[in-house]
């Protein structure tokens, strides 16, 4: 039955790709008649059309022939290196991945044990409850400037604004799995006398970790959203900053391929976590 519904739903997924890239194709066709609309040739250039009429769609929206070739040319040689302006698509998902990576980690070590020690003390939740729900709904990139300010780095920056959208999902979701571990195992434990930290360890951790783990998962679909749009503020290297220089360079291509190589990347990273899910989960 599992299998049925599965092919049934690899066909039905197959016949909406190739319904939009039949409508991407027939919205891509060139067409003549745009040419009387312009008013000089350089107005033709940037909507991608050649001085005949005919649309080249080097600049412009490529048909998906032509989308497909300058895929291929950009996965062929992905980490190449020709000067700060000119560099690979896997270099830039690297150095994007990098910083998601080391803010994500940190805001791990922060949030995990805070929501621990959260969701295992009622004052503590109470005393603290105040300042994250102050904290947790302003954007990230709001504090971009002061961060800027103060690191006076942008990389670094980067990393920070990764590091404070991340806490929230996994603190609060720690806490939450924490305080909702069953009071019948926290009793067992209290009779047979475990040890406080044994009792984080062997008791309360695997009760939590799937709860744990999807704040860590919606975490990191946060930062994954947030790098782009830093990487285009703070500029050099990034996915977000190539998404932003082949704007300016009106290579529309490059930028609907980043832009499918953002959301490859972050679907990637939700299969991991939610692969990790799925070990910790257990049925009672």
């Amino acid at each position: 039955m599992k299998s049925t519904i599965k092919l049934k739903a690899a066909l039905l997924s197959l016949c909406i790709l190739l319904f939009l890239l039949m409508v991407w194709q027939f919205a891509t066709q060139p067409n003549k008649q745009d040419l009387k609309m312009a008013h000089d040739a350089e107005y033709a250039m940037l909507m991608g059309k050649s001085a005949d009429g005919t649309s080249s769609n080097t600049n412009g929206v490529p048909t998906p022939t032509q989308f497909a070739s300058l895929a291929y040319k950009n996965l062929s040689d992905p980490f190449y290196d020709r000067g700060p302006n000119d560099k690979g698509i896997g270099i830039q998902l690297a150095y994007s991945l990098g910083r998601v990576g080391a803010g994500y980690f940190l805001a791990a070590l922060v949030a995990i044990p805070l929501g621990f020690l959260i969701g295992m003390s009622p004052l503590l939740y109470r005393a603290l409850d105040p300042f994250i729900q102050v904290l947790k709904p302003i954007s990230p990139l709001a504090w971009m400037p002061i961060a800027l300010y103060t690191i006076k780095d942008s990389t670094t920056s980067a990393i920070f604004v990764i590091f404070i959208c991340s806490v929230w999902p996994m603190l609060i979701n720690t806490a939450f799995g924490v305080a909702g571990v069953r009071k019948d195992w926290l009793n067992v434990a209290r009779v047979l006398e475990v040890s406080p930290l044994r009792k984080a360890f062997l008791v309360i951790l695997p009760a939590a970790a799937p709860t744990i783990i999807t704040g860590m998962r919606i975490s990191m679909g946060i930062a994954w959203l947030v790098i782009v749009a830093a990487e285009m503020l703070i500029g050099g290297t990034g996915i977000g900053y190539f998404v932003w220089n082949q704007w300016n360079n009106l290579s529309l291509g490059n930028v609907i391929f980043a832009v499918l190589m953002i959301g490859v990347i972050g679907m990637l990273l939700d299969l991991l976590f939610a692969r990790l899910q799925r070990k910790v989960t257990y049925a009672e």
